[in-house]
């Protein structure tokens, strides 16, 4: 028996990291019994024993406790049933791009909810920092500066001029994080520049559609040669929310949350109620109305449960 950390997952196999070696794994049945309202029993970060067997191969037969898990809802009209992306993972960044494909703050909201519900610190990451122009660069500025009053770092970079690349080199050495993001921001050619040692496939943007391929089909932790990990995964077309409860879901507003206690009802969903401190906030201006929108979309799709794909 052997202990290892899952760094690849493509299919039914994982492949277990444990000294020198990686070995292809399978899982024990129970595992996916187990898993009951997730897709996948076993994910990359996650630390796991495992039986040799005399071909080389292993089979994973216990999973250690997870201090934290990225999340997401199942892709499809699955209500209730969760995707995980990572295990154990310090720092979770959701990549973006300045443009083709165009910044997508409403998949940016959905990301820092799932990781606030999950207590993990996240960070936005704006990529193609080098196609910022007269008309791309007013709305990039207005995101970056709203989310940096949040209190969320963001980062401008592009892997063609090398801007950015070491401040996020340094975000990533010595801890395990994961980047996420929609098809064709370049994550892979990102993290190619952050560290030549890894190699990864990377893709061009379609220009019918002025979206990515998946050049990444499946999840994989990498090792950073300043140490540490990060783990790139698939390109998402939608980040759906899991786990949450529409009552809860303004405490993951950073905006909103000192403002709450301020409203006439203790379950106030701050959409309809009167007295409310968060619409009030809203007109006063101290709450944007572009994240009381993403707000408003979010409290929506709670609440259509399985009629609502997070997109």
């Amino acid at each position: 028996m052997i202990d290892g950390l899952v760094i690849r997952t493509t299919g039914s196999w994982y492949d277990v990291a444990s000294g020198g070696d990686v070995v292809p794994c399978t899982v024990r049945g129970r595992f996916r019994l187990e898993g009951g309202d997730a897709t996948n029993p076993v994910v990359i970060g996650d630390r796991v024993s495992v039986l040799r067997q005399p071909d080389g191969t292993g089979v994973i037969t216990s999973l250690g406790t997870r201090s934290t898990v990225l999340v997401r809802r199942a892709a499809g009209r699955r209500v209730g049933v969760s995707h995980v992306i990572a295990a154990n993972i310090d720092a979770a960044w959701v990549i973006q791009s300045v443009d083709l494909p165009r910044f997508n703050p409403g998949f940016v909201d959905r990301f820092l909810v799932m990781a606030g519900v999950h207590r993990i610190p996240a960070g936005i990451v704006i990529n193609k920092a080098d196609l910022l122009d007269d008309r791309t660069g007013p709305p990039i500025r207005f995101w970056a500066e709203l989310y940096r009053d949040l209190g969320y770092p963001v980062l401008l970079t592009s892997a063609l001029n090398g801007e950015g690349v070491d401040t996020l080199l340094g975000a990533l050495t010595g801890r395990i994080s994961a980047v996420a993001g929609p098809s064709g921001v370049g994550k892979s050619t990102l993290l190619n520049a952050v560290d030549g040692t890894l190699d990864l496939r990377t893709g061009q943007v379609s220009s019918r559609t002025r979206k990515g391929t998946h050049t990444t089909t499946s999840a994989s932790l990498h090792a950073l040669k300043g140490g540490g990990y990060v783990a790139d995964t698939p390109g998402l077309r939608e980040f759906g929310l899991v786990d949450l409860d529409p009552p809860h879901l303004s405490h993951y507003f950073a905006e909103m949350a000192p403002v709450l206690s301020g409203c006439r009802f203790p379950n106030c969903t701050h959409d309809h109620e009167p007295e409310c401190a968060v619409i009030e906030a809203v007109d006063e201006g101290t709450i944007s109305q572009e994240r009381y929108a993403s707000y408003l979309g979010m409290l929506r799709s709670l609440r259509l449960g399985a009629r609502d794909v997070g997109r």
